[in-house]
């Protein structure tokens, strides 16, 4: 493969690669509190590859990464609806372990307790299961304490990190800590809202842009591995009729 195919083929993967992280996108558009995943390039050399030559570096997804950019908070009028104003997560328990969402579309479970729509335990203050009555209203303040009748039920565990790079996506829309080193603290200057959800910060708008954008690269480099194998047949035919 000559070299101006062999980096049109590679320019080809990459787009292929940033198509599928997109449509991920588009189909979780819906989805609250989802984070869209992004694409960083770079660039492959080859080993064996000499300096300063342009025809042996090639276009890849080094590695996707994840926009936790706020989303927008709109008003559900659910009091069990809960949007986080700064940056954080909500903590919950799943079997394998604590798990992370930005998701605050809560339920109550027939015992009473405080689970995502997926039946996840909301963790509280300490890891602590949170228990409310059904008859009962919810109050959520700013802080995440939760009330009723007048009596403090408990407060929602809100964490953050120092570094978001060891977060892993499991499933749509929950986190995982990579590794032990990553501890969850306080937020800090976070505000709970409660009776509303954060949107997906998935722009339908801009993901059309985008989808434009990779189909017209797509088509150029098409035509690139197009020219290259055109190129490479005359230069046959044209050797063949030597002598």
């Amino acid at each position: 493969m000559d070299p101006m195919t062999a980096i049109a083929a590679s320019g080809l993967r990459a787009r292929m690669e940033s198509l599928e992280l997109l449509a991920n996108n588009v189909a979780n558009a819906s989805t609250g509190g989802y984070k869209a995943d992004r694409e960083f390039y770079s660039l492959y050399v080859a080993p064996e590859a000499q300096d300063n030559d342009p025809l042996a570096s090639m276009p890849v997804i080094e590695r996707p990464w994840i926009d936790l950019s706020q989303g927008v908070v709109h008003s559900t009028g659910n009091p069990l609806d809960v949007a986080l104003s700064g940056k954080g997560f909500f903590s919950v328990q799943a079997p394998s372990g604590p798990l992370y969402t930005r998701n605050g579309s809560f339920r109550l479970a027939p015992d009473g307790k405080l689970v995502t729509s997926d039946g996840y335990a909301v963790r509280g203050a300490g890891g602590a299961s949170l228990a409310v009555a059904t008859s009962l209203p919810v109050e959520i303040s700013s802080d995440g304490t939760i009330r009723q009748d007048g009596k403090v039920i408990g407060q929602l565990e809100i964490v953050d990190f120092t570094s978001t790079a060891g977060l892993a996506k499991q499933g749509s829309n929950y986190f995982r800590a990579g590794g032990p080193a990553l501890k969850p603290a306080a937020p800090s200057g976070t505000m709970v809202e409660q009776g509303k959800l954060e949107a997906s910060n998935t722009g339908s708008a801009d993901s059309a842009v985008r989808l434009v954008s990779i189909l017209r690269q797509f088509e150029m480099l098409q035509k690139a591995v197009s020219l290259g194998a055109e190129m490479n047949r005359r230069a046959i035919e044209e050797v063949a009729k030597v002598g």
